[in-house]
């Protein structure tokens, strides 16, 4: 008889979206340990975890009312598969990805945010596409040619000084390229997860 497999979760949690195209629509967050790249501007510990079952998973999810979840990580694509996403969809649940795009996505994702970061991309495909900008503007434009919905979102630098002048760049680099939109994290302008 073989196992049943597990994931590492770093944490599952419920709130509004922060960021990008579903901004202000609650939803079930669940943060996969674990990432294949290193930002120096990541907010999550992706050692930390517990084992669980997909089932466990999604029964954790329904413990909230929202039916659109959110897998997020780190990098989700390390662990997520096909069942995971099946046991989600039993249970009724929209399911949302967040990745870097650097490996494949298992079938039956509802909605892929790209958020490409400084590594080869593999995905042909995403509903949106989200760029941490940081100031460089280099390989900004590349990204209108993939399909999706285009969003910029000035880096977190924990600095509010260099944080005001990312978010003025932003905004003007936007207003000359109007094919973007804006993108604030705002789970941290109102303190909420």
């Amino acid at each position: 008889m073989s196992a049943t497999k597990t994931y590492r979760v770093n944490e599952i949690f419920y709130s509004l979206q922060g960021e990008g195209y579903w901004t202000g629509t609650p939803m079930v967050f669940v943060r996969l340990s674990g990432c294949n790249l290193t930002c120096p501007f990541c907010d999550t510990d992706h050692r930390e975890g517990v084992m669980m079952e997909a089932e466990e998973i999604a029964g954790e999810a329904l413990r909230h009312p929202s039916r659109r979840i959110c897998l997020t990580g780190g990098e989700p694509s390390l662990q997520a598969d096909e069942a995971l996403i099946a046991a989600f969809h039993r249970c009724g649940f929209r399911v949302h990805i967040e990745t870097n795009g650097t490996r494949p996505l298992p079938a039956g994702i509802d909605w892929i945010t790209l958020s490409p970061k400084e590594a080869p991309v593999v995905l042909q495909r995403a509903d949106e596409i989200k760029l941490v900008y940081t100031g460089d503007e280099s390989g900004i434009a590349e990204w209108l040619g993939m399909d999706g919905e285009h969003f910029l979102q000035p880096c977190d630098t924990l600095d509010a000084a260099k944080n005001r002048s990312l978010t003025e760049r932003c905004i003007a680099y936007i207003k000359k390229n109007p094919e973007w939109r804006l993108s604030l994290q705002t789970h941290k302008l109102l303190n909420i997860r």
